[in-house]
């Protein structure tokens, strides 16, 4: 199972030098990839997780560290495909693919904000089937060198994008979500399924095998399926022995690790953007990176 990181993206220590300083760590202790994630707003009353108050844009905070990194993947889990024009995000990732020299993974996914949807302007209607054409669209426009669609959805006359990802045929493309039409809709269409921060990871496997049981249905081999997990750490030392996965003790997050990978997950990034006392805007920044460094150090990949 490979290990990711996610950088920081929310609440206090999500500045550029706290950015910079943990992909780097990352990425000379041999993780495999940095992730971010997408909140476009909050509502005013701030009802929600206090990770979700202040965030920073997944792929602004993706190209900058592009610069800064030389070997290790970029990953968004998720950009929200209601939310988007299928051409303005299939421009900004081949961009950002060319930047980052092939390095880029694309995380996609429906939202769940109702403040969201009706501040960009979204429609809930028909959204799984929206969702479907929305790759169609964003996979032509990646790799045909001419692209045509008249969908229910999206209307694109006879036209060329270019220049085109570094990837080929095009960049990864892993769908989120957990209700089963999701799951089904990742097996039948993505490069992989990618977990959310709300996901019963001692239940994870069930859903890889519908990825999987979906793939198989489809023709298509389940095997070159990627399955990538978000890792919500909280290092709790001394805390109860009747815990959730990846919270307690670095020694028991450690261990929980090898059980995931055993249930079919085949990489996991680290997420401590989701540790309120990490993830908050009221958190201390400087206590959030070096809590940030010891988990980096404790859970490195092994070479």
């Amino acid at each position: 199972m490979d290990l990711g990181f996610a950088v920081p993206v929310s609440g206090s220590w999500a500045t550029p030098e706290h950015m910079v300083h943990i992909a780097r760590r990352a990425e000379q202790l041999g993780y495999h990839s940095l992730w971010t994630f997408q909140r476009l707003l909050a509502p005013a009353d701030l009802g929600w997780s206090e990770t979700y108050h202040s965030v920073q844009d997944p792929l602004t905070t993706l190209a900058f560290l592009a610069a800064h990194t030389t070997r290790v993947r970029l990953g968004v889990a998720v950009l929200n495909m209601p939310f988007l024009s299928p051409v303005v995000l299939a421009k900004q990732t081949a961009t950002l693919d060319i930047l980052s020299a092939g390095r880029l993974d694309v995380g996609l996914g429906l939202g769940w904000s109702d403040e969201e949807y009706q501040a960009t302007g979204a429609s809930k209607h028909r959204r799984g089937r929206r969702a479907e054409e929305f790759v169609t669209v964003l996979r032509g426009l990646w790799q045909d060198e001419v692209t045509e669609h008249h969908g229910e959805f999206y209307q694109v006359p006879p036209t060329r994008m270019d220049p085109k990802p570094v990837q080929r045929p095009h960049p990864p493309i892993l769908l989120g979500g957990l209700a089963p039409q999701a799951l089904r809709r990742a097996g039948r269409l993505a490069d992989g399924w990618v977990s959310g921060s709300q996901a019963d990871l001692a239940a994870i496997g069930a859903a890889i095998a519908t990825v999987k049981a979906t793939a198989a249905d489809a023709g298509r081999d389940p095997g070159a399926l990627r399955f990538v997990c978000r890792g919500a750490v909280r290092v709790r030392p001394g805390g109860p022995t009747d815990r959730e996965p990846l919270t307690g003790s670095l020694d028991q997050i450690r261990s929980d690790l090898g059980r995931l990978a055993e249930a079919g997950v085949t990489e996991l990034f680290v997420d401590l953007n989701f540790d309120p006392e990490i993830g908050s805007p009221r958190a201390d920044a400087e206590a959030s990176r070096r809590r940030a460094d010891e988990v980096l150090d404790a859970l490195a990949p092994r070479r």
